[in-house]
């Protein structure tokens, strides 16, 4: 089975329908990834058998639960889930940051040559990063604990807004050890074709009392 039939197949088996087009653009992604890594050393990965899975469908599987009209992906790295996300959702607005400037400079030329209209992207520091305006959801893969990555990237969320956290296990050593100003709204395990092991995402809000703070 070649990449584009692994991608339609795992697609099927998530639910989730994409346009020639954008699973044509997905996989240009992955091949520029797999370019690219060579010489930058962008991710772990160098299995191309495990690309599709590994890269796209396991920043995919998150997509039902991307409501937000605009995104920030945390520690971006490569580009997951971020850039997978932006391809399936063209009306997403998607900041890829990452404090790597080789990193951020692979991210740049992706949105370049796939032609990612609704990607920008910001070479450093969550904890230093003040846009103008701040995220309806920001998302992080395996950025760090979610106390520290809540607590770093407070400040960038809006009051009603949420962070999306992809996880192995189930982390509830982690959930246990949240600030009170967070709450878990959901914890969701994801089946994803092609990845073994138990994969989660924790959707995590502000609470009232901390909303009210911000007023």
């Amino acid at each position: 089975m070649d990449q584009a039939q692994q991608l339609e197949r795992g697609l099927e088996t998530l639910g989730i329908a994409l346009p020639d087009a954008a699973q044509r653009k997905l996989l240009a992604y992955v091949a520029l990834l797999q370019k690219w890594n060579k010489t930058f050393a962008l991710t772990a990965l160098r299995d191309p058998a495990k690309a599709v899975s590994h890269h796209l469908l396991d920043s995919l599987a998150v997509l039902p639960y991307v409501t937000q009209d605009s995104l920030l992906d945390v520690g971006s790295g490569g580009g997951q889930p971020g850039i997978p996300l932006a391809i399936a959702r063209p009306d997403l607005a998607v900041t890829l940051l990452d404090s790597n400037s080789k990193k951020t400079a692979f991210l740049q030329q992706a949105a370049i040559e796939l032609e990612l209209k609704n990607v920008a992207v910001h070479c450093g520091r969550v904890e230093h990063y003040r846009p103008p305006e701040k995220f309806a959801g920001i998302v992080s893969r395996a950025f760090s604990e979610l106390a520290d990555f809540v607590t770093l990237s407070a400040e960038l969320l809006k009051a009603d807004g949420r962070w999306l956290a992809l996880k192995g296990v189930r982390p509830d050593d982690e959930i246990a050890r949240l600030p009170e100003a967070v709450a878990v709204d959901a914890v969701h395990r994801l089946a994803v074709p092609g990845v073994e092991g138990e994969r989660h995402l924790v959707v995590l809000r502000k609470t009232d009392a901390a909303r009210r703070g911000e007023d």
